[in-house]
């Protein structure tokens, strides 16, 4: 029993022995791989988590993850479907109607209405003091206009009403207004005459005047005269300019003539007195000396007008000037 025993007790110790061989076997083993781990681990490479992370962080990486995926898909949409996302997560998660969050369009305006407010028949200095940007676009659309005839309308003229407006760059291309009839109705091209008209009108309460001019066919001139005759305007021909021209210098001519003709009378006299015991024969070669003297001289200038300065330079005329005589014709 006691060889039993001793055995018994021996086995023990020696399985003893044996677990603890075993741990320090396996600690070397982990001291070892560990190691080895820190040779190969990259430097921007993790350290594995050897714990299970916590619930915060957890819902944090969530959180963050859904934050990215929500902004990438606003920023898919464009502006209009971004903004009926909103509306809906609004109506979703705080109650509402979709008709309460559609816009008004009672007080939407174009720029044709703008215009329309804005418009003036004839732009004045006091008109561009308080300019908005309203006043502006109509301004400028004014200034694109050609104020050189009137477009009428001429449905009403029994009732002695006429619309006028100035003409479109299409039309003065076209040739509305100045080689075809100027009612807005008509496109009559013979037999046109143009006419002076005095349109008085009423603008943002104000009654303003202003002459216009209007190039109308037979049949429309009868219709803007049905009332009362208005003024025609006709073309002066070149023959009555010139002797319009020619008359004004002609008439100044005369005036000088009669001047240098007092003066040498007066001239004359003053001789007779002082010489009186003179013959007559030398009295006779001063008179034809004097005649001939002022048949030399030009005519329109005296004596004193020699002494006054250079004669007067004849300016040129311009290339606008030439073109504004070439075109004086077709502006009746």
């Amino acid at each position: 029993m006691e060889n039993l025993v001793q055995v018994h007790g021996g086995g023990d110790y020696d399985s003893d022995f044996s677990d603890e061989d075993q741990q320090g076997e396996s600690s070397e083993r982990a001291r070892k791989r560990k190691h080895e781990e820190e040779l190969l681990q990259k430097p921007f490479q993790k350290g594995q988590h050897s714990k299970v992370a916590h619930r915060s962080l957890h819902s944090s990486e969530v959180d963050r993850e859904e934050a990215r995926n929500r902004r990438a898909h606003l920023i898919s949409l464009n502006a209009f479907e971004r903004h009926k996302k909103f509306v809906g997560d609004y109506i979703l998660y705080y109650g509402g109607q979709m008709a309460d969050f559609k816009r008004s369009g009672v007080k939407d305006k174009t720029d044709l209405d703008v215009l329309r407010e804005n418009h003036r028949f004839l732009w004045r200095d006091e008109d561009e003091e308080d300019m908005t940007w309203e006043k502006e676009l109509a301004k400028k659309y004014y200034d694109k206009l050609f104020k050189e005839y009137c477009i009428a309308d001429l449905s009403r003229y029994k009732e002695n009403k006429f619309g006028f407006r100035w003409r479109t760059e299409n039309e003065v291309v076209s040739g509305k207004g100045q080689f075809q009839c100027g009612n807005k109705r008509c496109e009559k091209n013979e037999g046109l005459k143009s006419w002076e008209v005095n349109f008085a009108y009423v603008e943002h309460g104000e009654k303003k005047n202003a002459l216009v001019k209007l190039r109308l066919c037979p049949e429309c001139s009868f219709k803007l005269n049905f009332h009362h005759k208005r003024k025609e305007v006709k073309a002066k021909s070149k023959k009555n300019k010139a002797s319009q021209e020619n008359q004004e210098p002609a008439k100044k001519k005369k005036k000088k003539r009669r001047k240098t003709s007092s003066h040498s009378k007066k001239h004359k006299d003053k001789k007779r007195r002082d010489h009186s015991s003179a013959s007559s024969s030398s009295e006779s070669q001063n008179s034809e000396k004097e005649d001939s003297e002022a048949e030399e001289e030009p005519e329109g200038q005296s004596e004193s007008d020699h002494w006054r300065g250079p004669a007067p330079a004849v300016e040129e005329k311009s290339r606008e000037e030439e073109f504004d005589d070439y075109f004086e014709d077709m502006f009746l």
